[in-house]
């Protein structure tokens, strides 16, 4: 029965984040009061990230690290660039633009994980480049805000830095020590963290919406649109990319994906802190649209391989006859 519950909260997690941004919308009394909680959600996924890791998933980084490499700099070339890029075409004002940036500068969503195993892509390259993008964020998205959002925001370098280590790197690597020290317990928690890591989200996006509904009646559709071109554009070019340096089919799923997906909380989180209401709506906007293209590339990977089985079985029975 959990099994199923969990299963229904994944699943439908899209669904559930359109419902708590209507909610947020017309209800936002209702969610205001959880947004001072919203760094410690994120630490609540962050922490049960961690508790799926082991050694093994740390020894995948050196059995294949030009992979890796690759992609921690297609996620930190590609994403910030193109979010500078959206900025000046759509001639964005600074207080929805900073949002973009955000969303752009962060590291890899974990959901994106989940949609590299549905799509059968190269999960261990999925998880590692998650893993190292997430420990060098601390230090490598505070940097890239600042290169491209210094000029118009005034930005706290070092209090950002702290405020990352302190929401995603430490909950990470606590949670990998748990898992380590006490991994038949973990085993037994694990099967309900992703559904806890989906609520969460929900919740997040619920407070994001209910502290800026204004803006998003006003500026939605300009937002929705600058999102979608943001993911589609990172997708797209991660998967060229890849193909490009020669990847195998798996590793160019894998890439596209992780580069595509962003960890959107983080970026709304970062908004109400350091920024405005109104700089979270890109990331929560991205939360709900990234699982679905997400969904719809997996969907479209597990047709593309259905196909292929389907020729290679015709192809065996006409050589057969």
């Amino acid at each position: 029965m959990l099994s199923k519950i969990v299963r229904i909260c994944t699943r439908y997690m899209a669904v559930g984040v359109i419902l708590a941004g209507i909610f947020g919308i017309f209800f936002p009394s209702v969610m205001k009061p959880l947004s001072p909680w919203i760094p410690v959600m994120l630490g609540v996924i962050m922490f049960g990230m961690g508790m799926s890791l082991t050694p093994k998933d740390f020894r995948n980084v050196f059995k294949q690290p030009k992979n890796v490499v690759l992609g921690s700099l297609l996620q930190f070339v590609i994403m910030p660039s193109l979010a500078f890029v959206l900025i000046k075409i759509f001639d964005l004002p600074p207080a929805i633009a900073i949002g973009v940036v955000l969303v752009g500068c962060c590291p890899g969503g974990t959901a994106s994980n989940v949609i590299s195993y549905i799509a059968h892509a190269d999960v261990a390259l999925s998880v590692s480049m998650t893993m190292v993008n997430t420990i060098l964020a601390p230090f490598v998205t505070p940097f890239l805000i600042w290169l491209i959002a210094g000029a118009w925001v005034n930005i706290s370098f070092p209090a950002m830095m702290v405020s990352i280590i302190k929401m995603v790197l430490l909950p990470l690597l606590l949670g990998v020590a748990i898992n380590y020290f006490f991994p038949k317990t973990v085993a037994r928690v694990n099967g309900v963290m992703p559904m806890l890591s989906a609520l969460v989200i929900i919740l997040t996006v619920g407070c994001v919406v209910s502290l800026s509904g204004r803006t998003i009646l006003d500026n939605g559709l300009l937002i929705l649109c600058v999102v979608i071109l943001h993911n589609l554009g990172g997708m797209a070019l991660g998967y060229f990319c890849a193909r490009k340096f020669g990847m195998n089919k798996a590793q160019v799923r894998a890439m596209a994906i992780e580069v595509g997906m962003q960890n959107s909380g983080l970026a709304s989180t970062l908004a109400l802190m350091y920024f405005t209401a109104a700089g979270g709506i890109a990331g929560a906007i991205f939360s709900v649209w990234h699982n679905v293209s997400g969904s719809l590339f997996a969907s479209w990977c597990v047709g593309r391989d259905e196909e292929e089985a389907e020729e290679k079985a015709s192809a065996a029975e006409v050589q057969a006859r």
